[in-house]
C-alpha cells in the first residue's frame, strides 16, 4: 500500500466542486460500478470504475482539476493510490463525502 502524499491529494468541498465543474475548470472521475453510475451521476463526469481502475484511461487535466469521487469517499482514495503507483505527479482532488454529499447538496446529477 502506498502512502498517499499529503502535497499531492487533498479533500475539497462538493460546493468547491461544483464550483470549479461550473467555470469549466475540474474533470470529474467517478470511480463507482456501472450500476452505481446507471442510477445517477453528475453529468460530465467520466466512469472509470475501480474495479477495472487503469491510471492510463484518466483524461489529462491539463490545466483543470482533477477530481475523483465515488460514493462516499473511500474508493476514491484507492484510485488516488492507484494513480500514484503509476507515477502520476499532479494533485488529485477527492470530493468530501462523494456522491451522497454531491446529491444531499443539491447538486445535478442525471440517470443512466
Amino acid at each position: 500500500m502506498t502512502a498517499l502524499p499529503p502535497d499531492q491529494i487533498y479533500y475539497v468541498s462538493p460546493e468547491q466542486i461544483k464550483s470549479w465543474f461550473d467555470e469549466g475548470s475540474a474533470v470529474i472521475v467517478d470511480v463507482r460500478e456501472q450500476n452505481e453510475w446507471d442510477e445517477a451521476h453528475i453529468p460530465g463526469a467520466t466512469l472509470i470504475p475501480l474495479s477495472a481502475f487503469d491510471p492510463a484511461a484518466v483524461p489529462d487535466p491539463g490545466d483543470k482539476h482533477l477530481v475523483f469521487h465515488c460514493r462516499s469517499g473511500r474508493r476514491c482514495g484507492m484510485a488516488s493510490e492507484k494513480m500514484i503507483e503509476a507515477a502520476y505527479t499532479g494533485v488529485i482532488k477527492r470530493m468530501e463525502g462523494g456522491f451522497l454529499a454531491w446529491d444531499a447538496s443539491g447538486f445535478n446529477k442525471e440517470n443512466g
